[in-house]
Order: structure tokens, then C-alpha cells, then sequence
């Protein structure tokens, strides 16, 4: 489903005039001519400063194997934030694509904010460094929706939502900054809270101008490959100078781990299976929270696998269990849950799902050895890409 260009705003619309908007409003459903809308240069490089981005916030964990809950959940917490950033900027040029100077330098005004942010996952909450970051990008998003106002009713429809959801949540945010250091926490709660269920209350509405079927997976999928080469790196870091022969095979065990999944994925999205009723995207995007936070969340906890192997500690520590089964869990439920939205889930299907969590969980459990649970945890990821990929592109065909 391609997107088509909007007509130019009218003279008397005083600020389409200034800001000299040239851009494409959203479709209605079925319009448009049939093409392809993929990532454009400057997507790509505001996916560079989230490289780093999600790099500080699993340094949060630091190397101690048995994190506790609350540091988990911060964890997920700063996560979320920074995913939703980013989603932000995704959802608008997934809709407009005026590719304009005023629309380059506001997007280069985010990769600042985003760079802020980066700064400042380390000292939250007592540094106002990552509200301050989250403000100026999601501040030039809010002026990027005020730019594409005007360029048509359908455009009013969709920037209306946002920039009342997203707008609440701002000043939330904006007055976080005036808030004793204990109180901020809880307001960024609020303020995500409102941003996340605005898509949702408008959702009647936005339906009606669907996303681009093919830009939008895209871009979540660059996404969740920035995630998983985040979970590489916390893997590859793990492995020390000169490794001895051992060593080499241990990592190499926890490697098959997120290669696993980055081939069901890969499989899942090139057979465009996601594509068929994508319409405002909602669903598939806020799926992908709990799936790229577990995903982190397992690199992290590959990586602690191995400096254990290298340490040849015995027995793993029960949290560190316990994350590796929740994280394999919560990425199987995820993936099922999106082949479920548009495909009843076959016996077969549910099938491998319960074969992969049930393994996962039975696997972490019973074994405590870290090379052992290693070798089995990778045998049973494994089987289960090659049944699931297998399951996905049968069904592709049909």
C-alpha cells in the first residue's frame, strides 16, 4: 500500500506558510498507489544515537549476576522510554514524508534530545539529563505533527490524537523538572502511561489512515536488530582477551542463542505475513516492547552466562534462572501473539510455541551447571527456529 502526496496548504493557514510545508499526508484506507516506502538516510542515522541509547541502559545492570527486581524493572522502565522515542519518529514518517530542510533540522534537533537521553540513563533519577532529552525529542515531534496539520482533513484527524495524547504527556514531563528527585519517578510513569494509551483511545480514528504496510515493519525490524546487536555486544564483551579453546566453544554455544532468534524473526517479516491488516499499526508496534526488552534483557543475561563459564562457577545463581527463562518466555509469547493477530494459531502452531516455553522453563529449572544449562538452552532455541521457520514459510505458501 503505497502513500500519496498531499496537496500544498492554502495561503490562509498563516503557519503552513511559514514553515513552507511540502509533505504527504496520511492515506485513507485503500487509497494510494501501490509501491514501496522504505527507510530513508536520515532514518538510519537517528537509529544511530538508539544504538547507544539501549547500549547504556543494559549497562545499568552492571556484571553482577543476580540483579535484583527493582533493577530489572528500571531496566524496562528506561527501556520502554527509549523505545517509544524512537517508535514516535517512526509512526510520523510512516505517515509524512515531507523530506524538507525544516523537517532535516528538527529531526537533527531529536538526535540531540536522544543523544541527552543516552547521557543521562546512568544518573536517573537524580540527573533531569534524560526527562530533559525525552522532552526535546518528543517536543520535536509535537512541532513535526503542528507542521503536518495543515495539509489535510485527514491529517487534522491524525495530528489532533497525537498532539493532544502526546501533548499531555509533554507537560507531565516538563514538570517532572520542578519535582523532588523521589517524585519524578512516578510522574514519568503518568506521562507514559498517556502517551502509551493515546494510539489506543484514538484507534477508531487512526484506523481510518492506515500506516504503510510496508515502511512501518521495516523500521520495527531495524529496530529489533539494533536490539538484538545489542545483545551480541553484551555477549562478545563477556568473552576475555585470549580465550582459552573452552571459552571459544561456550560463547560460541551462547551465540547460537540470538542467532535463533534473529532467523525466526528475519523469517517472520520477509514472509509479510504481518502486512495483511497492519492498518494503524497499533498491535504490531506495542508487541514489540515486551519482545525487544526481553530480547535485551537475554543478551545481558547470555553475557553473564559466559564470564561465569570463564570464572567456572558451578552453579547459576537463581535470579540470573529466572531472567533467562522469563526473557525466552516472553519473546516465544510475543512472537506467537503476533502471528495470532492475523492468523488463528493452527494445533501445530501452539504446538512449537509450548514445546519452545515449555523447554525454556524445564531447562532453567532442573539444570544449574552454567556450560551444561548453556548447551541445552541453544540445542532447544534452536529446534525451535527450525520448526517455527519451518511452520512460517508453510504457511507463506499456502
Amino acid at each position: 500500500m503505497g502513500r500519496v502526496r498531499a496537496n500544498r496548504p492554502r495561503p490562509p493557514d498563516w503557519l503552513a506558510g511559514r514553515l513552507r510545508i511540502r509533505g504527504r499526508g496520511p492515506q485513507a484506507d485503500g487509497a494510494g498507489e501501490a509501491g514501496e516506502r522504505h527507510a530513508t538516510w536520515l532514518e538510519l542515522f537517528l537509529d544511530l544515537i538508539f544504538v547507544y541509547a539501549l547500549a547504556a541502559v543494559t549497562r545499568r545492570l552492571g556484571d553482577d549476576p543476580t540483579p535484583s527486581p527493582s533493577a530489572v524493572l528500571a531496566v524496562l522502565g528506561l527501556f520502554v522510554v527509549v523505545q517509544w522515542a524512537w517508535l514516535g519518529q517512526v509512526f510520523y514518517d510512516t505517515r509524512f514524508d515531507p523530506d524538507d530542510v525544516p523537517h532535516r533540522i528538527l529531526v537533527l534537533v531529536a538526535l540531540v534530545g536522544a543523544g541527552t537521553i543516552t547521557l543521562g540513563v546512568d544518573e536517573v533519577p537524580e540527573s533531569v539529563l534524560l526527562p530533559v532529552g525525552y522532552l526535546i525529542v518528543r517536543g520535536v515531534l509535537l512541532l513535526l505533527y503542528v507542521r503536518a496539520r495543515p495539509t489535510g482533513p485527514m491529517s487534522r484527524t491524525v495530528t489532533t490524537i497525537y498532539l493532544l495524547g502526546f501533548g499531555s504527556g509533554w507537560l507531565i514531563w516538563l514538570a517532572s523538572l520542578a519535582a523532588p528527585t523521589d517524585t519524578r519517578p512516578t510522574l514519568w510513569i503518568v506521562a507514559m502511561l498517556i502517551e502509551l494509551a493515546t494510539p489506543w483511545v484514538g484507534k477508531r480514528w487512526l484506523n481510518r489512515f492506515p500506516v504503510d504496510d510496508q515502511h512501518l515493519p521495516e523500521r520495527i525490524g531495524q529496530f529489533t536488530i539494533i536490539v538484538l546487536g545489542s545483545a551480541l555486544a553484551s555477549l562478545l564483551f563477556a568473552v576475555p582477551d585470549h580465550p582459552r579453546p573452552h571459552m571459544i566453544v561456550t560463547a560460541g554455544l551462547a551465540f547460537l542463542v540470538p542467532a535463533a532468534v534473529w532467523w525466526v524473526y528475519t523469517t517472520f517479516v520477509t514472509t509479510r505475513e504481518s502486512q495483511r491488516r497492519l492498518r494503524g499499526g497499533q498491535t504490531y508496534a506495542y508487541l514489540h516492547i515486551p519482545l525487544g526488552g526481553a530480547l535485551l534483557l537475554l543478551g545481558w543475561a547470555l553475557g553473564q552466562m559466559v564470564r561465569l563459564a570463564d570464572d567456572e562457577v558451578v552453579r547459576l545463581p537463581m535470579e540470573l534462572r529466572l531472567l533467562l527463562a522469563a526473557s525466552l518466555t516472553v519473546w516465544m509469547l510475543c512472537g506467537l501473539a503476533l502471528h495470532s493477530v492475523w492468523n488463528r494459531p493452527s494445533i501445530g502452531r501452539l504446538g512449537i510455541a509450548g514445546y519452545g516455553v515449555g523447554s525454556a522453563i524445564l531447562i532453567t529449572a532442573a539444570v544449574h551447571g552454567t556450560k551444561l544449562m548453556l548447551a541445552l538452552l541453544s540445542v532447544a532455541v534452536v529446534g525451535y527456529a527450525v520448526l517455527l521457520t519451518r511452520r512460517l514459510t508453510a504457511t507463506a505458501e499456502d
